[in-house]
């Protein structure tokens, strides 16, 4: 396949490492002048240590360029730049090929989530929302640009969409899942970084792993009650994205939200 990872941050990168190792012909995007420049000269990736891009990865900081003919475009930009992004990508991304969001968030003053903040921006565009999934779960970008382990899971509309998508990225290291729950993925995706900031502030206070533990049973509780007032499934946040991304961003190292939490 033809793939357009659009940000080449750490996970954007790390994807891009994974799905092209696994065959498929890549093309990374990325906004940032400096970064653009570091990577065609360096090929290496800021914070992922040791790791460089392979010389068939094209990089390229023109939207269309990365966008046009392909047959699966990835969001990896950072949550509060998805809307600019989509708004940038959208007219030069055919609606018939779907759009797979990797960040994880939810838009500040709409409350969207990321893929209904992907689909307004096509829709504004051209009155479609285009074919807008998400791929998500406890999968730091730092175990998979080395390839350990892992897991996660893609939501979409379509089983067979969902099930196209599984494909590109499933290899003997990365494991996917699939689920029609989209909101469902995205609310465990986000929600959990709350509860990873208090998993910080208990281990940055000596507080002990008793405390952590209630602070994670009980946090699924919550996320899950949410969740599904706002129309996720119950099952969704006890698998990959819900309990499972939860005990990723509580205990990891390389948790952004717990590092913030031992700070604070």
């Amino acid at each position: 396949m033809r793939i357009a990872v659009l940000g080449a941050g750490t996970w954007g990168s790390a994807l891009t490492i994974l799905l092209n190792n696994n065959g498929h012909e890549l093309t990374l995007w990325t906004a940032l002048g400096k970064e653009f420049d570091e990577l065609c000269t360096t090929r290496t990736v800021k914070n992922l240590k040791g790791i460089k891009l392979a010389d068939n990865i094209k990089i390229t900081n023109d939207i269309k360029e990365a966008c046009k003919d392909k047959d699966l475009i990835v969001f990896a930009v950072a949550s509060p730049y998805v809307r600019a992004t989509a708004r940038k990508a959208a007219p030069y991304i055919d609606r018939k090929i779907p759009v797979v969001n990797v960040a994880k968030g939810i838009e500040e003053d709409t409350l969207m989530t990321l893929t209904e903040v992907i689909e307004s921006e096509f829709e504004a565009e051209n009155g479609d929302k285009g074919i807008v999934t998400v791929l998500s779960g406890p999968s730091h970008a730092e175990e998979v640009s080395v390839g350990m382990p892992t897991t996660a899971v893609v939501g979409a509309k379509s089983r067979e969409i969902a099930c196209m998508i599984q494909d590109a990225f499933m290899s003997d290291r990365f494991r996917v899942y699939t689920s029609p729950d989209i909101i469902g993925i995205e609310l465990g995706g986000s929600l959990k970084n709350v509860i990873a900031l208090a998993a910080g502030v208990i281990d940055g206070l000596g507080l002990g792993d008793n405390a952590k533990a209630a602070l994670i049973t009980r946090g699924i509780s919550e996320i899950g009650r949410l969740g599904m007032k706002l129309g996720g499934r119950l099952e969704t946040f006890a698998g990959l994205s819900g309990i499972g991304d939860l005990i990723v961003t509580c205990c990891s190292s390389h948790s952004r939200n717990h590092n913030a939490g031992y700070l604070m």
